[in-house]
Formats: structure tokens, sequence, C-alpha cells
């Protein structure tokens, strides 16, 4: 089965597509690290770094031949809360509506489109979704990362069309839940600065007290930046991490000498946050995904955008007939590391089970 994507970022979803056995022939991105990216991780494919617009289609990719599935998470910035005060730029909001040239003139079996949950209130949602019911049997709803195996919480509205039968995307019937501690590199691997070393904002010194307030001093934590909540700006390691977002906002508190060391969660740490690692293609061989262009701060914003690779795996492999339920069987922490997992029930359940009513 062959495969587009549309606002594809680095390919951190096409990641998870390839691994349900879709072969991704096409993808397109506006922005010129994530494109190139792309390319690196999808070398046979066409990747073209262009913004998309009312105009674009197919074209754009030459003669690319079948496509069975289209795959789109359109451009989210400005449906989600993250924007804060800045205005509205409602041409970014209407991108979702940019894959229409792609599928009348591809006629692909099944779309995904993936965008964070506040689009159901952009005012031309419900008119999107008429438009595609025109021509597929729809599920709509969100999707939890960390249901799928996933050491990260992350929630997303997912658009699932079939020409032919009502999609079903099954979640996993028992499946362990990933803490973040999962994810950490073993103390050493990177450099770390005492807490207390004259040089830390008030507010970061705040939100690490608040944690050695909660779990007591010995114990590791993380201090998370840019968002407001109750939560005090930490979080304990025990449970998935929260949101990645496409700023470095994840800080590691540490315990060495029995003293309070800090540092920012590294490139490697956050792709296991995605479910980017210890992936593997239809002959066992493993599969890395390659983040080498740009800045720290570009590669960051590569993972934030992206789309959890589990859970594409999970929704493409329920459309294609694969079996959804053991997405990433092999150990997600790095060599050397063993954390203990608190196993959570989830019934079989159905994306139907949290449909909208369309």
């Amino acid at each position: 089965m062959r495969g587009i994507d549309l606002f594809s970022g680095g390919g951190c979803g096409s990641a998870g597509a390839r691994h349900a056995g879709l072969t991704m022939v096409g993808a397109a991105d506006a922005w010129d690290i994530a494109a190139r990216t792309y390319a690196d991780n999808f070398p046979t494919a066409t990747v073209v770094n262009e913004k998309l617009s009312d105009r674009s289609g197919p074209a754009i990719f030459g003669d690319v031949g079948r496509v069975d599935m289209l795959i789109a998470s359109p451009e989210c910035t400005h449906h989600s809360i993250a924007r804060g005060n800045k205005p509205v730029d409602e041409e970014s909001q209407r991108s979702g509506w940019y894959v229409m040239n792609f599928i009348k003139q591809l006629t692909p079996r099944w779309i995904i489109l993936e965008n964070v949950t506040p689009m159901r209130n952009w005012p031309g949602f419900d008119e999107l979704i008429i438009a595609l019911k025109k021509t597929y049997k729809l599920r709509v709803g969100p999707l939890d990362a960390a249901d799928f195996g996933t050491p990260q919480n992350r929630r997303r509205l997912f658009i699932v069309g079939d020409r032919l039968a009502t999609p079903t995307i099954a979640l996993p019937g028992y499946k362990p839940m990933r803490p973040a501690a999962r994810i950490i590199e073993p103390i050493g691997n990177y450099a770390a600065e005492p807490v207390y070393n004259g040089k830390r904002a008030a507010s970061t010194i705040a939100r690490v007290e608040r944690g050695i307030s909660e779990l007591g001093r010995g114990k590791d934590f993380l201090i998370v930046y840019y968002g407001s909540d109750r939560a005090g700006g930490w979080q304990s390691l025990d449970r998935p991490l929260r949101t990645l977002t496409t700023l470095d906002r994840f800080g590691l508190v540490q315990w060495i000498d029995g003293q309070p060391t800090l540092r920012m969660l590294q490139v490697p740490e956050l792709k296991r946050a995605m479910g980017l690692t210890h992936l593997k293609d239809e002959c066992g061989k493993g599969i890395q995904f390659l983040l080498e262009h740009g800045t720290r701060r570009d590669k960051v914003k590569v993972l934030g955008n992206g789309v959890c690779a589990p859970v594409m795996r999970a929704v493409v492999g329920s459309l294609l007939g694969a079996d959804s339920r053991d997405i990433l069987d092999e150990e997600i922490a790095p060599r050397r590391i063993r954390a203990a997992s608190t196993a959570r029930r989830s019934s079989a359940l159905s994306i139907a089970a949290h449909t909208l009513s369309y």
C-alpha cells in the first residue's frame, strides 16, 4: 500500500505508518529542515519543500502513481491554545481544506487527518466534515499517545476515513503504562549543573523546590517550563511525559552525591518520548530515525511538531488490517536502564467510543 503525507514535518507519523506496512511515496512540508529530515528517513519518497494552499494538488509530486492512503497534519498553531494571545491566522486555520484537491484527484481509499483537539472549535470544522462525508465513512475523535504505549501524554484529534467501510481503531486491550523514567539516559551521559549554582532564575528554583517538597530529597523528577497549570511546574518520572511541544520545556532534576542537579532533556530522550526508537521494518531490521539537520532547537521543534509513531502505527495498521495491539514490542528505555512500569488496564475500546456526533 502506498501513501503520501501532507504537512509531513520530519516524518514522525510516517515512521509509524511505515511500521504498519505503508510505503511512503510522497511528502510535503513548508519548513526546509523538516523536509530535509523527511528525505533522510524516506529516501525513496518524493519530498517537496513547499507551502500548501487551496491551489495545491498532487502535481507538486510529479507522477506519484497510485496513492492508497493520504495522511495530513495541517498547521495546528492557530487552533491551539498554546498560541497564547497571538492573533488568529485564518489562513493557517484553513489549512485543513488544502488536502481536498489531493483527495479529489488521487482518490485514496483511506485518509487520516490529525490535529490538536481545539480544531473542533474552528468555525469551518463542520463544513470540512460534511465535505469529507460525501466520499468517506468517518470516525472522528481524540486519541492519547499514552494509551498506545508511548511514554508521553499527547492527546490529538484524528479524522479517519475509509471509502468502503466505517473504520475502527482498536486500542490495546491491556497495555503497560510507559512512564517518563523510560526515556532518561544514565547519569553522566550529559552534563548537569548544580541547581543552586547562583545562575538560576527564581522561577526555576521555585519549580525545583516544589518538586522536592512533594517527593522528598533524593527523588529525581522533571520541571516543566512554558505552561501554567496546577501542578506547580514539575512532574514525577513515574507517569508519562507531559505533552512535548516545539519548545525546549523539560528540565531533569537528578540527585548526584546528595545534591540536586539540573539539565534539559536531550534529543535522544525526546525521540523516545515520541516513540521513535526501536522501530523495525518488515524484515525485522531496526530502523533508526535520523535527525541531523538544524540546531538543537530545530530538532526539538521537529519532534514537537510530530505525530507519535506508535499512534500512527496503530491507526494505519487498523485500516490496513494489521495487528494494532503490539505497537512497540521492543524496550523503549536506553540500554542499562530498567525502570519499573505501572500496569494500566484499558478495556478494548475503539475510536468509536470517542466519536463525535457526525
